[in-house]
């Protein structure tokens, strides 16, 4: 037995049904986006190291991106996330861009983790920001987006909800413990990290970044009070807007949402599956990424969401529609070799008036046609033999009622036409 070449590891094939999926989901968002007002957007798929270093994080750049020499001998890697891109590409063109911004985007990323699964080392991945706007309408504006999304394929409030904290908040609560400044960013990457590891490594890790036992025990019971975010104005108003977007259903405050990017700065959110506890998508405020990048202080808000978790996700629970690719296509049957130049032709008539059309390869027996048809999911085949052709008609065979009828080839386009083009079907 030969071995057969299996796909690099992280990686996926897209089959046709797979891809049709995928297509479905960038549909969603695509409609989801527009109808807030966003254009799509795209970047690089290769960036320099020096985009990320200093920006995204630690644990990102050196554990997870894909990162090697060119031969000019300078470090690039495969993309691990849009954000940095997003605000390189602001600030080449900061001074001709009508702000605030809406941008959105559905592209291919890479990070080197572990595979599992929900995660893969490849992955598609929706990211949607507002740059240019700093005010709690905006940030509810993107947690809305976020809501009306899961609302529209289907996830309720009782299967998902969006965990919502400010770093503000939580930065002002660790210097009231005795925090300094320059210790805050690893905390803060120490409480996004709570969920991941077992209580007892949290805690010796706690202790190996300098915190006491008096300042341990002081973030347990931060990270347990549900009233903290009354302490934060912007939070507040944050909450007012929600509700006004009529979605506050969808959200929470969660002490114990930090987000582990360095660059976020005030709020910061995850939408979570709520029995499974999977997270599904994450984002939040960045103040000073456009500086970092060699522009002028701006700020934004975005989210981004994988496509591998919310696809498992949708599929187990039942909410990916049935996906026919041949639901608006005819099948022209071929008789012989001596007619398929007719065949060809009578597609090529159907194909010029907006119908999309399978014609069959080879001359089989009709009910072989017919049967592959059948299994494609198409409904109607136009058949043509040496009598339609002396005639001038077609026969129209429609799979899903079992009808054959003969038309004249102009009738027959026209009722066809008709069917596919006119009555919108969906």
């Amino acid at each position: 037995m030969k071995t057969k070449i299996q796909t690099v590891k992280g990686t996926r094939d897209f089959y046709p049904e797979d891809m049709a999926v995928r297509n479905w989901l960038y549909q969603v968002i695509r409609e989801i986006s527009v109808s807030f007002g966003y254009q799509e957007y795209e970047g690089p798929i290769l960036e320099t190291l020096e985009l990320y270093a200093a920006k995204s994080g630690e644990e990102l750049v050196k554990e997870q991106a894909f990162v090697f020499s060119d031969r000019g001998g300078d470090l690039i890697t495969l993309r691990p996330e849009l954000t940095p891109t997003l605000a390189r590409m602001v600030a080449q063109r900061q001074q001709t861009l009508i702000f605030p911004l809406r941008w959105w985007s559905f592209g291919p990323f890479w990070r080197y983790e572990r595979p599992q699964k929900g995660r893969t080392r490849e992955f598609f991945q929706w990211n949607i920001d507002i740059i240019g706007a700093n005010s709690p309408a905006t940030d509810a504006e993107l947690v809305t987006i976020c809501a009306t999304f899961l609302s529209k394929v289907g996830l309720g409030s009782n299967v998902v909800r969006i965990k919502v904290n400010h770093r503000g908040l939580m930065d002002k609560q660790l210097g009231k413990i005795g925090i300094l400044p320059e210790k805050r960013a690893e905390i803060f990457r120490l409480i996004d990290r709570k969920d991941k590891l077992d209580p007892e490594a949290w805690n010796d890790l706690a202790i190996k970044l300098g915190l006491s036992s008096h300042q341990i025990n002081a973030i347990d019971s931060l990270l347990l009070n549900k009233d903290l975010w009354k302490e934060s104005e912007e939070l507040q108003k944050f909450f007012e807007v929600l509700k006004a977007n009529e979605m506050e259903d969808y959200v929470e405050f969660d002490p114990n949402i930090i987000r582990g990017l360095d660059y976020y700065t005030g709020i910061v959110f995850e939408a979570w599956e709520v029995h499974a506890g999977r997270a599904i998508l994450g984002g939040g405020r960045y103040d000073n990424l456009l500086k970092e990048v060699g522009g002028d202080p701006l700020s934004g808000v975005g989210f981004a969401m994988g496509d591998v978790l919310i696809t498992i996700i949708l599929r187990e629970n039942n909410l990916i529609p049935p996906i026919n690719p041949f639901k608006n296509a005819v099948m022209v049957s071929v008789f012989s070799d001596e007619y398929l130049s007719h065949s060809l032709r009578l597609a090529k008539q159907l194909r010029d008036s907006g119908i999309n059309v399978v014609c069959h390869p080879e001359s089989l027996k009709l009910q072989k046609q017919l049967k592959y048809a059948d299994r494609l999911g198409i409904r109607h085949v136009v058949i043509l033999g040496p009598d339609e052709v002396h005639d001038g008609t077609i026969q129209i065979k429609d799979l899903e009622t079992h009808d054959q009828k003969s038309y004249p080839i102009s009738e027959g386009l026209r009722i066809l036409h008709q069917f596919y083009n006119c009555s919108k079907r969906k």
